[in-house]
């Protein structure tokens, strides 16, 4: 029987932080269906009608960079309540959990930032819309998981504690 098990009472700005990373989900989305949009136009024959993006185009990648640094953020906010309440890495196991899980979700997330810059300089060096296209695929599968994930371990430690 576990009898240092305190239950840690969740910082708000945890479900904000959900929120970005959702808003962050649905731009990366829509980042690739602009790059897929944008490979498209790129290989298909002249005279084929492929609806071209238009100049007042979001850029969506950079939304989805931005949102991702705001969680980062948000996460760093997130640990500073914690401790003001008086939950530290070391202060209970259940406390410890929270900081391993949400730190290295954070860790990952971090990762996925990396992927959105690769991209990111995948078209300032004007690569193919195919290859960007491709690098864009890959990036929003990494960072779909990683939003899964996050919804997936704020659950957990919301209602299994």
């Amino acid at each position: 029987m576990v009898r240092d098990w305190i239950p840690v009472k969740l910082p708000g700005i945890f479900l904000v932080n959900t929120c970005v990373l959702l808003l962050s989900s649905a731009g990366m989305e829509l980042a690739r269906r602009q790059s897929h949009r944008e490979a498209l136009a790129e290989t298909e024959p002249i005279g084929v009608d492929v609806p071209a993006g238009r100049a007042s185009d979001v850029p969506w990648m950079a939304v989805t960079l931005a949102l991702g640094i705001l969680f980062l953020a948000g996460q760093w906010v997130a640990w500073g309540q914690l401790r003001a309440s008086g939950f530290y890495v070391t202060t209970t196991p259940s406390s410890s959990f929270i900081y391993l899980l949400t730190g290295t979700h954070a860790i990952h997330l971090l990762g996925g930032v990396i992927a959105l810059l690769v991209a990111g300089v995948a078209s300032l060096l004007h690569r193919s819309a195919v290859t960007r296209s491709i690098v864009v695929d890959i990036t929003r599968w990494y960072w779909h998981f990683m939003a899964a994930i996050w919804v997936y371990i704020l659950c957990l430690l919301e209602f299994a504690g």
